[in-house]
């Protein structure tokens, strides 16, 4: 049963990370990608639609987090799962979307 509750620590460590760039975006007024844009990855949604895709992942990260048998952030284990998800979808977003926004080339290597 432990490695369903790490799992769900995982994924919804990295649903919140998902939700930082999309709500603040949307509340901010800009334009940011999201899975309704055209082309997928690419295109840019309105402020509207991230907010509503933020709060979503908040939702989603708190029902992996909190309802899944609760989350206790002095578990050791259960913050290393949370913080993981956290990390690598930290890090997918800025391999994926850091060329679009002045980041890293991932084909370069530079800026």
């Amino acid at each position: 049963m432990a490695i369903w509750h790490d799992a769900s620590c995982f994924f919804g460590g990295a649903f919140l990370s998902n939700a930082i760039p999309h709500y603040v975006s949307g509340v901010m007024g800009r334009a940011f990608q999201s899975p309704f844009a055209k082309p997928h990855g690419k295109g840019l949604s309105s402020s509207t639609v991230n907010v509503l895709w933020g709060f979503a992942n908040m939702v989603f990260a708190y029902l992996l987090l909190v309802r899944d048998g609760g989350f206790d952030i002095r578990s050791v284990e259960q913050a290393t799962s949370a913080g993981l998800g956290i990390l690598l979808m930290g890090l997918l977003a800025a391999h994926l979307f850091g060329p679009l926004h002045g980041g890293r080339s991932p084909r370069t290597g530079s800026a």
